[in-house]
């Protein structure tokens, strides 16, 4: 058929792999790295760097397309696949080549449903799943001479994108410095702010309010006029562990930190871990049922729990968020991920491309091509935890793509 051979090639992902457990235990921090030993099964210490594994198609023609394996940053934490392994995922997907050799890769959905069968009735990996996925998607886009998104439009049945998709960006640790630089560049959506342990949040919440309070005043000092992004938080279920994991707690507490910065749209990420994906979503659905009948300004985007594409079928059916986090690696295919955004959709609920900042260059790449062609509400700017390199990578991506498309309508008009 049209690949001919396989290649393996490691690599590193963009930011370190931790252990979310212990740092939400209380570890202590010294420089970049944390005090203590590891909890989480897989971790050799809290804080690791992340680690990618590349597998290439080549193709009849030997062009060479690549797709990038890796977890995400909190692996084996709320429901999710184990850290990455380099050595074992290697030996799996030696074990597909088979597959990858004789599939039809011009038609792409019918090659990943070849390839992802379960190998001795297990599933795959999602970490291969999602590399293996992209190479995939890059080899139909070669081999019809189309973009990535194009080959998702005509796979799904959608038309051609014209509008460009909103971009979040992620401060990690650097709050004050990367908020002033998302600012700057007029990110659509900021700062996440990487509220992941107990002094960052403070008692009662104060701190997260306080910090809340200066990112919407800081977009008024050194925005440019009309300046106005969405403001999305991600406290990692410090709410629940500060005030209890009482519904209506804790959706009075969102509503107190939106009434402190009127005027803005508020996304709270991952206000409490109820502890399973059944349990998330009748407690979301609560908080979620209390902010609408309230008008809130205020929005629960949900992540930890919420993995899979069944998983993100769950809670948009049961209305237990406003906004999903598609986290890309965890969901698996990348033709998932699109199904995930569709899903949303069809739901009314917003869907939310995302991932990790352990990624690459490469999947963030085809992350844009997907979150574009199913006009995704918005969409991480990745790999790692800095703002420059990940949204330049994730804007210009999107340009090239969006002139493209235009051009290609352009003669499509012409010609008609």
């Amino acid at each position: 058929m049209q690949i001919k051979d396989v290649l393996l090639a490691p690599g590193n992902g963009a930011f370190f792999y931790d252990d979310q457990v212990a740092i939400r235990a209380g570890v202590p921090q010294d420089g970049f790295t944390y005090v203590g030993e590891p909890v989480t099964p897989g971790f050799k210490a809290i804080r690791v760097p992340a680690s990618s594994l590349s597998v290439g198609l080549v193709l009849t023609d030997d062009t060479a397309v690549w797709g990038d394996m890796m977890s995400v940053q909190y692996s084996g934490a709320g429901g999710r696949d184990p850290l990455f392994d380099a050595d074992r995922i290697s030996d799996l997907t030696s074990q597909i080549v088979t597959r990858l050799l004789d599939v039809d890769a011009f038609h792409y959905l019918g090659a990943c449903a070849k390839v992802f069968e379960p190998l001795e009735h297990k599933r795959l990996p999602f970490a291969v799943e999602y590399g293996v996925s992209q190479a995939l998607l890059r080899a139909a886009a070669h081999l019809h001479r189309k973009t990535m998104a194009e080959i998702i439009c005509s796979e799904f049945g959608l038309p051609l994108p014209t509008r460009r998709v909103p971009i979040y960006c992620q401060s990690g640790d650097a709050r004050e410095v990367n908020v002033d630089k998302m600012i700057l560049k007029a990110v659509d959506v900021l700062p996440h702010g990487l509220i992941n342990a107990g002094q960052k949040f403070g008692v009662d919440g104060q701190t997260f309010m306080e910090f809340v309070r200066w990112v919407a005043t800081r977009t008024r000092q050194i925005g440019r006029p009309g300046y106005h992004p969405v403001l999305h938080f991600d406290v990692y279920g410090w709410i629940g562990q500060e005030i209890g994991l009482e519904p209506q707690r804790i959706a009075d507490f969102i509503c107190r930190v939106a009434d402190t910065v009127p005027g803005f749209t508020l996304n709270i990420e991952s206000p409490a871990d109820f502890g399973s994906t059944q349990a998330q979503i009748e407690n979301y659905a609560k908080i979620v049922s209390i902010l609408d009948n309230r008008g809130s300004s205020a929005r629960i985007v949900v992540d930890e729990r919420c993995n899979t594409l069944e998983d993100i079928r769950l809670f948009a059916e049961a209305k237990a968020t406003h906004l999903v986090q598609i986290k890309t690696p965890d969901v698996g295919s990348i033709a998932d991920t699109a199904r995930a955004v569709l899903l949303c959709k069809e739901n009314k609920v917003g869907a939310y491309v995302g991932g990790s900042c352990t990624e690459t260059d490469l999947s963030a790449q085809a992350s844009v091509h997907v979150s574009v062609a199913t006009q995704a509400d918005m969409m991480l700017a990745k790999p790692g935890m800095g703002v420059d390199e990940a949204f330049s990578i994730v804007g210009n991506e999107q340009n090239r793509l969006l002139a493209m498309l235009n051009h290609r309508r352009a003669h499509i008009e012409n010609v008609g």
